[in-house]
């Protein structure tokens, strides 16, 4: 249903050394890069998560009640993004753990980025 998403951002090369590193425990690396985006997906594959300096030339901002949620094969996986976000210089929106409410497998970790765009990082397999 979905080709691809964009989060904006204020500083495009700051953004994209925090995604290297907080993607990259999911496989995702870049697959183009330039002065205005960077996109990310899984090698060999399609770019889905895209980081760009708006296109109209304002500043980025966020969407309150948006975010992108990011799936992941284990809950070691979601762990080790979250810690990466964090040490990235990301904020807390949710720490890593079991959110039953959403359904018995459902584990999940929430982060914001540099720019303050929510993210989300989910694993639906049992532990």
């Amino acid at each position: 249903m979905i080709s691809y998403v964009t989060l904006g951002s204020n500083d495009r090369r700051a953004a994209k050394e925090f995604y290297d590193a907080a993607l990259a425990p999911l496989g995702l690396k870049p697959g183009y890069s330039d002065d205005e985006m960077v996109g990310y997906g899984p090698e060999g594959g399609e770019t889905q998560l895209w980081v760009v300096q708006p296109f109209n030339g304002l500043d980025a901002t966020v969407g309150n009640g948006s975010m992108v949620a990011l799936a992941a094969s284990t809950r070691a996986q979601v762990d080790a993004v979250y810690a990466a976000a964090i040490s990235g210089g990301g904020k807390d929106d949710g720490r890593p753990g079991p959110r039953e409410n959403y359904g018995p497998n459902f584990y999940a970790a929430y982060f914001r980025d540099l720019d303050g765009n929510k993210v989300g990082v989910v694993c639906r397999s049992p532990a």
